[in-house]
């Protein structure tokens, strides 16, 4: 823990430079795509005088888009977190230095020639790229690999849009799949630096404050369930959307190389009719909270921005989704909340909350995420309760959230619901057989020979007088005593004297008994009395078994 620790201050430093890189990169292709000027000073990307023109300004964004995926890199298609989630359970988290180098500069190519994304997506993807090559280089264990990815990932989060204690809960609820010290602490080192150098190298303060009142109440809390529970069903249609496009473009005559390209003609449309809609659209976010926009212009990007997001990343460009998530959940809050109390600003805070705990199914994440951007913390019981309507509707009418849906059609599954394994914390007086057969040392191999030849099982351990082992005997030793021809008048202790004796205690947790057998190849381990050591018990791979169902069944019966 203390040495990831150490380790995770240059990850989270590295997280935050590229945070910083990656916002340079994307206001540098701005200017270049949309005003012809090398600048990385901010612009919007709405302020071109491009006109019909600017249709084509996506279009080739994405074929440069898809010639780097087609000769880089082809991890670098998609929205980085799926991507992140597949190196940590299915590729012992390692990522190249080609995907580090490679996903921010797609990325800055997709989002700054209009591309409908934020930025979170990849620098998630690119600070776990750093913690990768990081552990990498100092040859660490798949386990170290992904706590250092996570702590590069979470880090690059709170940089953009300094949010660490979002960034800590996405990293348990989304990446880590797992809660240990081990993991937890430097996943916070990493947040941390990242947060102290946020000011230095992006900007201080939330991303977007708004000076809106925070109305509460338990009619509030009642509206805030309800708004969440609308905008999980948002979610939901958005992802079955998405991969329904994703579908239509898999059955096209052409390579997927050119399938950004087509995409992008719909996103340079969609910028025609209204080009708030195009780019990170954090402008557009804060457009919502303040309340600044009208009735027409908040239907206009919601709809809008649904379909150019929808087909850009189904035709599997580079970019995020978070970002255009919290505006189309913000877009609907703001609509709700034109006739509710507090003003539109702040339900199209609660509709951000709630769209990312039900699309990305990480509801803690998002209801710290809203407040935390916001600086709202006051309305925390208000996005806590549209998180958990949002999340509740998910789990109901989808078998996958967005970011494990695309892992899933790719024949993996992930399981985002974490429980108690059964083998850690049941011992193993509590699953094994009791009063196993056992032979006496005393008796002889000719004896021990003959007995294999009817016994039920392999091996059997072997006690003396007061039922204390002295080891374990199995067919395979009475065979080749047989074969060998072994001194008949030799007893069974002493031919055995030099055999491996794998035993546990009862105190044993089974999981440790699993490891014995996989380990040594025996199938049958004795259980020892710790005060005694005496043989009470046999635990097989039957009664691992048991302990599988025996706690499937507590979760499932109800008759008891």
């Amino acid at each position: 823990m203390l040495m990831l620790a150490a380790a995770a201050l240059a990850v989270g430093t590295g997280g935050a430079l590229g945070a910083s890189v990656l916002l340079k990169l994307i206001a540098l292709a701005t200017n270049l795509f949309w005003f012809g000027r090398f600048s990385m000073a901010p612009s919007q990307i709405v302020d071109n005088a491009l006109g019909l023109f600017g249709v084509l300004v996506p279009v080739v964004g994405s074929l440069l888009i898809g010639l780097m995926a087609r000769f880089g890199s082809e991890k670098i298609r998609g929205h980085g977190i799926p991507e992140a989630i597949e190196a940590i359970l299915y590729g012992e988290s390692r990522l190249s230095l080609k995907v580090a180098v490679l996903k921010p500069l797609s990325s800055a190519i997709s989002i700054g020639s209009g591309g409908p994304f934020g930025a979170e997506g990849p620098i998630i993807m690119t600070g776990g790229a750093i913690g990768s090559l990081f552990a990498q280089c100092f040859h660490l264990s798949a386990a170290e690999r992904k706590t250092l990815l996570v702590s590069g990932a979470a880090a690059g989060m709170t940089a953009i849009f300094g949010t660490p204690v979002s960034a800590i809960l996405l990293a348990l609820e989304v990446l880590l799949f797992e809660w240990k010290p081990r993991s937890f602490v430097p996943v916070v080192v990493a947040v941390l630096i990242s947060s102290a150098w946020r000011p230095l190298l992006v900007a201080s303060g939330p991303l977007f404050p708004f000076a809106g009142a925070d109305p509460s109440g338990a009619g509030i809390l009642a509206v805030s369930l309800a708004i969440g529970v609308l905008v999980g069903l948002e979610g939901g249609l958005l992802s079955t959307a998405l991969y329904r496009i994703e579908d239509l473009f898999h059955r096209l005559p052409l390579h997927w190389m050119w399938w950004p390209a087509l995409g992008a003609i719909v996103v340079g449309l969609g910028g025609l009719i209204d080009p708030h809609v195009l780019g990170a659209g954090y402008q557009s976010i804060q457009d919502l909270l303040d309340g600044s926009l009208t009735l027409k212009a908040v239907l206009l990007l919601l709809v809008v921005k649904a379909i150019v997001w929808l087909v850009a990343l189904g035709s599997g460009t580079s970019g995020g989704v978070l970002a255009p998530l919290l505006m189309l959940g913000g877009a609907l809050g703001c609509l709700v909340g034109q006739v509710l109390p507090g003003g539109p600003g702040f339900w199209a805070m609660i509709g951000m909350a709630g769209m990312m705990s039900g699309a990305m199914r990480a509801p803690l994440t998002g209801a710290l995420f809203a407040v935390e951007l916001t600086g709202h913390f006051n309305a925390l019981p208000q996005t806590v309760a549209a998180a958990a309507g949002a999340y509740a509707i998910s789990v109901l009418i989808l078998r996958r959230s967005i970011l494990t849906e695309k892992i899933a059609r790719r024949g993996r599954h992930v399981l985002q619901e974490y429980t108690l394994d059964p083998f850690n914390f049941l011992q193993a007086e509590q699953v094994m057989t009791r009063n196993p057969e056992c032979l006496a040392g005393t008796l002889s191999v000719e004896d021990t020979i003959a007995f294999f030849a009817g016994a039920r099982h392999r091996s059997y351990p072997v006690i003396d007088g007061e039922g204390r082992m002295l080891g374990l005997v199995s067919r395979s030793d009475a065979l080749e005593w047989q074969v060998a021809g072994a001194p008949a008048a030799a007893s069974l202790a002493e031919a055995i004297s030099d055999a491996s004796q794998p035993s546990g205690l009862t105190t044993t947790p089974v999981g440790e008994i699993a490891d014995l057998m996989v380990d040594t190849g025996v199938p049958r381990i004795p259980i020892l009395d710790p005060a005694s050591g005496r043989v009470v018990g046999m635990l097989s791979r039957h009664d691992l078994l048991k302990a599988r169902q025996s706690y499937v069944r507590s979760e499932r019966d109800r008759s008891r």
